[in-house]
């Protein structure tokens, strides 16, 4: 009875400290940008061990809108699955004064799906291009079935249509009959019930439906997107996925990103789908 006499003072002030503590308003950082990274951001956050006084909004909506977000100052960080242009690294400048802090934070290989009844084993980098501008229009030409080839897209805010176009299309125009989807997993949905359908998205989301492995050129070996061939750059079709921030960091919003690009927050990209940075 002393023992309990002597702690519940003790006690009593932990509890009031506790709820105090609980009571107080946490910091709310927004992150939005790349719906190919939502799913990893998500899964970040969720991971993050130093939640206390923090808590985050996660949206996604293309690469494109979270950088007009960051400018417009309507979110913390921008995910972006491109790099930042140069006109909208001077329409930061012009409103803050800074160029903006890009900070690279995963790698991810951009994964050409099909059904997964699709019998093309491999295409090549040449073969992508004529099928997405439309020189190539059966599936017969690459060894498939007798059928026409229907085409899914992103939309032009994605970063990932705006990277596929560039490294991909030689910046040329896609075919008329693309059909463009509001983000990757309507884009894999589509896919997956179009036994004629092909698209392109981030790796991390090829579920029920078939990445077919990719050669550079015609003649030289398929590869498929893995930790190594994409940091070894024998996977043709990879990129760096980004922070942008306005300013540089502080407070939680510092602690956050430490931890992104820490150990711990690597593997939380390894464990999404996603390829962690190459540490030199």
């Amino acid at each position: 009875m002393k023992t309990f006499r002597r702690l519940a003072p003790f006690t009593a002030v932990f509890l009031l400290f506790t709820a105090i503590v609980l009571a107080m308003p946490k910091e709310r950082i927004t992150i939005k940008g790349s719906d190919t990274m939502v799913i990893l951001v998500q899964r970040w956050t969720e991971m993050y061990p130093d939640k206390t006084n923090t808590e985050f909004q996660v949206t996604g909506g293309g690469s494109g809108t979270g950088i007009a977000a960051l400018i417009n100052g309507t979110t913390n960080i921008c995910s972006s699955s491109r790099p930042i242009k140069k006109d909208e690294v001077a329409q930061l400048e012009k409103k803050y004064g800074y160029k903006g802090l890009e900070i690279r934070v995963a790698m991810d290989g951009l994964a050409i799906y099909v059904h997964k009844s699709n019998p093309v084993k491999q295409l090549t980098m040449a073969q992508i291009k004529d099928i997405f501008t439309g020189k190539i229009t059966n599936w017969k030409e690459l060894g498939g079935k007798d059928s026409k080839i229907l085409l899914y897209s992103r939309e032009n805010n994605s970063g990932t249509y705006e990277f596929f176009k560039e490294h991909v299309l030689s910046k040329q125009d896609f075919a008329a009959n693309a059909q463009h989807m509001a983000g990757t997993a309507a884009l894999i949905n589509a896919i997956s019930k179009d036994p004629n359908g092909i698209g392109f998205g981030g790796a991390a989301y090829a579920k029920n439906v078939k990445a077919v492995p990719v050669a550079k050129e015609a003649g030289s070996k398929a590869v498929s997107a893995s930790v190594a061939s994409i940091h070894s750059g024998e996977y043709p079709i990879s990129r760096f996925l980004y922070f942008y921030l306005s300013a540089k960091p502080t407070g939680n919003v510092k602690k956050f990103i430490d931890w992104v690009i820490s150990p711990a927050g690597q593997k939380v990209v390894s464990d999404v789908g996603y390829y962690p940075i190459k540490r030199k």
